[in-house]
């Protein structure tokens, strides 16, 4: 079968337009993705909530209104669980399934949204925000890959990103409920105890839906992989798409028969996607996306705004901009691309944060305090709008789709743990470089890394929009081999689309 016969690649569907998949044209697909991307929810909101309720906790606990360290503990502990979550994550989505890996994720998420609710002492807290971590790190490698293998090689972008908007509508539901709770009495036990209605509502749905049709064929469980496929594909193309299915775990029995994990990196191609995806994770961390919010309040107040009320609601907006910006991406980024939406995204985002940067150093002069402290909102607010619709979603739909069948969960899981352990030490130290070297100064930094992340994308990541997962195995091993013709794939795509 060649490149351009294959079903979902760019020749194929030239020649049988009548078989493309768009993203509203399946509802099934649109169920899966929308009950996987709870994951995507829970992620956002536990991510977002500790912003408003650290507000709370200062209050509530003297010994934490006293100590940057332990702020910067209780918010970045579910981190440390992120990254063990999403390191072990690999193995179970790999050994037991993308279903059960859910499942399990929300057990253990719902547990920790209890301890949090309850806990006496700041310590207590600490321990269920590492539980409702672990929880998370477990879905965000889970989720992008169950929607990914469930979906036409034309939309799975765009299905992949729907995850990313459950994660910034889950921040953004979490600014409501921070609002919402601001004169309850209790009131940051209420902003992290809700989090575990979604987990529930995620496991009681999770049960009626089937497992990755990929990872059931690759098992050998041919019969339920069809009995999934069937929904999603029209009888011609499904014939198609069984065979292309059938070669391609052939070929990884035979890889996995020779190769142990261990083993993994030792081919080029390996090392070459592993490069692009885990460096995306990492730079999406280190420009800063987590310290906008985690900490837009804590910014907020820096920047002259001195009521928590006043705090939240201006985050609210940040948050508001976060989702509708990955709305845009979800059609962008199988019509753009990943590489020019990425590229496009660290432009806006070097700009808008060296706005912050000023914004900050004339504030912290002494002049005109007022106007320059609606300039950082201003920059936060640019910021998100260019950072949502490109660094957001991209980093997860490029790691969700370059790694070979057998290592899907293994290497997606590595990837996302180099992003949890990225995103645990921006959140551990940023109060604490802003206080040594002064706001103004942190995000100067960060500009300058995404100035190195946007040469790391032109270098190291190829264009993978509309590319099958054999394609997409077939651009790496051309790359590993010196060769551009993996790069010519999309660039025939893309001249007949303009024709």
């Amino acid at each position: 079968m060649t490149i351009d016969s294959l079903p979902g690649s760019s020749g194929y569907l030239d020649s049988y337009p009548g078989r493309r998949i768009t993203y509203f044209s399946n509802g099934y697909i649109l169920g899966l993705t929308a009950v996987a991307g709870i994951g995507g929810l829970l992620f956002g909101y536990d991510t977002g909530v500790i912003s408003g309720a650290l507000l709370y906790i200062k209050d509530d606990f003297e010994v934490v209104g006293q100590s940057s360290f332990l702020q910067e503990t209780i918010v970045s502990m579910a981190l440390v669980g992120a990254m063990i979550g999403a390191a072990a994550g690999g193995w179970i989505n790999d050994a037991y399934g993308r279903k059960k890996a859910t499942l399990l994720a929300d057990i253990v998420f719902t547990i920790g949204a209890i301890v949090m609710a309850a806990a006496p002492n700041p310590y207590v807290l600490i321990a269920g925000r590492l539980l409702v971590g672990l929880g998370v790190g477990v879905a965000s490698v889970t989720a992008p890959v169950y929607i990914a293998e469930a979906s036409p090689s034309e939309i799975r972008g765009g299905l992949v990103s729907t995850n990313v908007l459950m994660i910034t509508g889950g921040q953004f539901l979490s600014y409501l409920v921070n609002l919402a709770f601001t004169e309850v009495p209790g009131t940051w036990r209420w902003m992290l105890g809700v989090s575990g209605v979604p987990s529930v509502i995620q496991f009681s749905l999770m049960l009626f839906l089937p497992e990755s049709p990929r990872w059931l064929y690759l098992k050998g469980n041919k019969s339920q992989a069809i009995s999934v496929l069937s929904k999603i594909y029209d009888p011609e193309r499904l014939e198609d798409e069984i065979d292309q299915l059938a070669a391609a775990a052939e070929e990884e029995r035979q890889r996995k028969n020779a190769v142990r994990y261990r083993d993994v990196f030792k081919s080029k191609e390996m090392r070459l996607a592993f490069l692009a995806g885990a460096g995306l994770q990492a730079f999406q961390q280190f420009t800063g996306i987590n310290t906008v919010m985690y900490y837009s309040p804590t910014i907020v107040q820096m920047a002259g705004f001195r009521s928590n009320q006043l705090a939240l609601l201006l985050s609210l907006i940040v948050a508001a901009m976060n989702a509708a910006g990955t709305i845009v991406g979800i059609y962008l980024i199988d019509h753009v691309g990943r590489r020019r939406l990425a590229l496009s995204s660290l432009s806006g985002v070097f700009v808008s944060l060296v706005i912050l940067s000023g914004s900050f150093y004339m504030h912290s002069s002494g002049s005109g305090s007022g106007l320059y402290g609606w300039l950082a909102v201003l920059g936060l607010a640019l910021y998100i709008a260019c950072f949502s619709p490109g660094m957001g979603p991209v980093p997860w739909a490029v790691n969700s789709e370059i790694y070979p069948e057998a290592y899907r969960g293994i290497c997606g899981g590595m990837s996302a743990t180099i992003n949890w352990i990225s995103n645990l030490i921006v959140a551990q130290s940023f109060l604490s470089v802003a206080t040594a070297v002064g706001t103004g100064a942190t995000f100067l930094i960060l500009a300058g890394v995404a100035v190195v992340a946007f040469v790391f994308v032109i270098v190291f990541l190829p264009e993978t929009k509309g590319l099958t997962f054999e394609e997409m195995d077939q651009l790496w091993k051309e790359r590993a081999r010196g060769h551009s013709r993996g790069e010519g794939l999309l660039e025939d795509q893309d001249d007949n689309e303009a024709q």
